[in-house]
């Protein structure tokens, strides 16, 4: 597979099918049991949106395997992310094509540890991300505290409230007792995801592809430097020209 590609955006059910089969998606899914489309949901103004999440669900369905299955999953910080779901269109985008909904802050989670981690010792990580085929789908803005939101930061949602949610605050503050590239790059340690597409579409574009490459380009489009970007720098320093990460069970 490629790694990476980006066309001008016309619509999202013109677009979406044209990219994802340009870079012969519907190839790679086959090989998976289940696929995880984790869309970032960021807030209720930020977040990528249910009618661009259902034109890939769309080419999944059609492409998958006979057996595979396919969620949709989050885990909003500082929100309960089922009332984000109602509230943002994607409980009825899951019943519609009746795929599951997964709320990552209150799933089975297991606990990796990984001598690459630059700031935990191990992370309780949510289990169907690790056994999953996961396809990360943010829209593209900036942040204040993630520079932007990209193929990688978007994973900083993949750290579960149940485990990372202080006593007193409605935010996952546990992951931020240090500069939140450290986070991000951690939780990357734990699940690379397979593929990522980006909803540039205010840029006049949509990215598809792995995941780095992808910020590289997101990156420049919203005029960064990567090598200014602290998250992304330290990954691709950490990443770059590598496997996907080994990790290894804690209970082992």
């Amino acid at each position: 597979m490629a790694k990476g590609a980006s066309i001008k955006f016309k619509s999202y059910r013109e677009t979406i099918p044209q990219i994802l089969g340009l870079l012969k998606l519907d190839r790679e899914i086959k090989k998976y049991d289940k696929i995880v489309l984790k869309p970032f949901l960021r807030n209720a103004e930020q977040y990528a949106s249910a009618e661009f999440t259902e034109e890939v669900l769309k080419f999944c369905l059609y492409n998958k395997n006979p057996v595979s299955e396919i969620f949709i999953a989050e885990a909003a910080d500082g929100y309960n992310t089922m009332e984000l779901f109602e509230a943002l269109g994607y409980r009825a985008l899951a019943e519609k094509y009746s795929v599951g909904l997964i709320d990552l802050n209150n799933t089975e989670t297991e606990e990796i540890r990984d001598g690459l981690f630059l700031k935990f010792e191990s992370i309780n990580y949510p289990k169907i991300l690790s056994e999953s085929f996961v396809i990360t789908l943010p829209k593209l803005f900036a942040d204040p505290e993630l520079n932007f939101s990209g193929a990688l930061s978007s994973m900083i949602n993949s750290f579960p409230a149940s485990h990372y949610k202080g006593f007193f605050s409605k935010t996952k503050n546990k992951i931020r007792k240090w500069p939140v590239k450290f986070s991000i790059h951690d939780a990357i340690r734990c699940k690379m995801p397979n593929f990522a597409v980006i909803d540039a579409s205010e840029k006049g574009m949509i990215l598809a592809g792995m995941p780095i490459s992808l910020d590289k380009q997101a990156a420049k489009l919203l005029g960064m430097d990567e090598k200014t970007v602290p998250h992304l720098k330290t990954i691709i320093d950490s990443f770059e020209n590598l496997e996907q990460p080994q990790i290894i069970p804690a209970s082992q």
